[in-house]
């Protein structure tokens, strides 16, 4: 697949994405019915009905292509995946679910058990992202481009961004080395984003999540001229048994 090819499916997903965005919000506004799934974690029918949309356009432009959905069953117990789509309808539910806004959509596209493509919305911050190709990573601001390789910026400090405020001593001693000065808490694939674009310099965690929650923002990342490897510096593949995540460490491009 070259890179125009990727450059028209991601495009023809942007207002896939919006109008998502919008139904997963209007949803909430009128009151989301919740239940807990089978792995203690919650789902509400706004995941269910953002699924539908973005399975259902994706299934249109690309029907060759399998979908791997966290709300869905169909194909988590295939072995040895190289090309498929990975979708988390929202990442960050309990956000969601919470009246905050830090949840994003996310999808991203695998080939040969690594993201080309990448597109993740905060529609509650209104920020949408996407890349389908290095030096091809954007946020949509005014529904105009924006290339996020070329935020970079001249800092005196360096921060992080992290799933807790408390931080285990491996994730301390990483940030040690790397010379954080600072860090901010933050849930969901948004982290990916905010340090593609600039606005933070890096994340660490501990084996956790499942690869649908990361692609996308791997892409986007990467794309972008950031880097995302496990802790001892081995590239992330997708498609792997169970879909687990190992161990991850982010850096923008400002401190590689």
């Amino acid at each position: 697949m070259n890179i125009e090819e990727k450059k028209k499916i991601t495009l023809s997903l942007i207002d896939t994405f919006k109008k998502a965005g919008k139904v997963a919000l209007d949803l909430r506004e009128v009151g989301l019915t919740k239940e807990i799934k089978s792995d203690n974690t919650p789902v509400s029918n706004g995941d269910v009905e953002v699924n539908k949309i973005l399975t259902n356009k994706i299934k249109e432009i690309t029907p060759n292509i399998i979908i791997v959905s966290e709300e869905s069953a169909n194909h988590k117990m295939d072995n040895d995946l190289n090309n498929f789509w990975l979708i988390d309808p929202i990442d960050g539910t309990k956000d969601y679910i919470s009246n905050r806004d830090e949840f994003t959509l996310n999808a991203s596209l695998i080939i040969n058990k690594k993201p080309v493509i990448g597109i993740i919305t905060a529609p509650a911050k209104k920020r949408i992202f996407y890349s389908y190709g290095l030096s091809h990573s954007y946020e949509l601001v005014n529904d105009k481009e924006v290339e996020l390789i070329n935020k970079k910026k001249d800092r005196s400090t360096i921060t992080a961004v992290s799933y807790s405020n408390e931080l285990k001593p491996e994730i301390l001693e990483i940030h040690k080395k790397n010379n954080i000065t600072s860090y901010q808490k933050m849930k969901s694939s948004l982290k990916f984003c905010v340090i593609a674009a600039g606005e933070f310099d890096m994340y660490v965690a501990e084996p956790r999540a499942c690869e649908w929650d990361i692609a996308a923002g791997h892409a986007i990342l990467e794309h972008a001229g950031g880097k995302i490897t496990d802790f001892n510096g081995r590239e992330i593949l997708y498609g792997k048994p169970s879909f687990k995540n190992p161990s991850l460490i982010l850096k923008s491009k400002n401190i590689l």
